[in-house]
């Protein structure tokens, strides 16, 4: 009989419900040493960046941090709340020290699926390409994920759980890194700036230049502003 507080007892059962917490200045992982004691090992957090953008990839991001004492003096927080450069810092100081992983999904693809499936598939793929096999989810919100590994979706995940916080920093420079790239094949759209976000620049170009090769042209915005071209 497997006793409720394994890993595979209550906890298990306990696994796929959505859990609310109180909002914190700070992320903490009380959660985690919580899942530490029921005999969990490796817990991974997940986030994803780029769902609201009209260009460019979906990016998630799942890491498992070894030393959570060691981050609580790094002032890890949730990437919208830092500026780039204090996103920079920490990546630059953490991203060799904690085991993470990638998940992208194109614009062509999220035209064909639609954002919430590529929601979806960009999860799993982070989670797929990990070095080791997750024995926990923490996953920052996101609707119809589906798992046989035991997890929890966590809403505002990035602001309170420090797992899916460091995520959501890792995501956040790999894809501004990518978009940054794009920006020297494609010069004409800036995305070195907006990121692929709708600011008032990148509107700007899209209605002198037209939709290009990034541009989900699923999204109303691009499709409208394609049209005025």
């Amino acid at each position: 009989m497997i006793p409720a507080s394994s890993p595979r007892g209550e906890a298990g059962r306990q696994a796929r419900c959505v859990t609310r917490y109180t909002i914190m200045d700070y992320p903490n992982y009380n959660l985690e040493k919580k899942l530490i004691n029921q005999g969990y090992q490796n817990i991974v957090g997940i986030d994803e960046v780029g769902r609201g953008a009209w260009a460019g990839p979906l990016v998630a991001v799942a890491t498992q941090i070894l030393n959570f004492k060691f981050l609580i003096s790094k002032q890890i927080r949730d990437s919208k709340t830092l500026s780039e450069s204090q996103r920079e810092k920490i990546y630059a100081e953490l991203s060799e020290k904690v085991v993470w992983s990638v998940g992208l999904v194109s614009h062509k693809e999220i035209d064909t699926i639609g954002i919430t499936q590529a929601n979806i598939l960009v999860i799993k793929r982070a989670i797929e390409n990990l070095n080791l096999k997750p024995d926990y989810l923490l996953i920052d919100k996101v609707s119809g994920f589906k798992s046989q590994i035991p997890h929890q979706i966590i809403i505002k995940g990035d602001r309170k759980i420090l797992s899916i916080a460091l995520a959501s920093i890792l995501a956040k420079v790999t894809r501004d890194r990518m978009m940054v790239k794009f920006h020297q094949k494609y010069p004409e759209y800036n995305f070195h700036k907006h990121k692929g976000y709708g600011t008032a620049l990148h509107q700007t170009c899209l209605s002198k230049y037209g939709p290009g090769c990034l541009h989900r042209l699923s999204y109303k915005p691009v499709s409208r502003l394609g049209r005025e071209n």
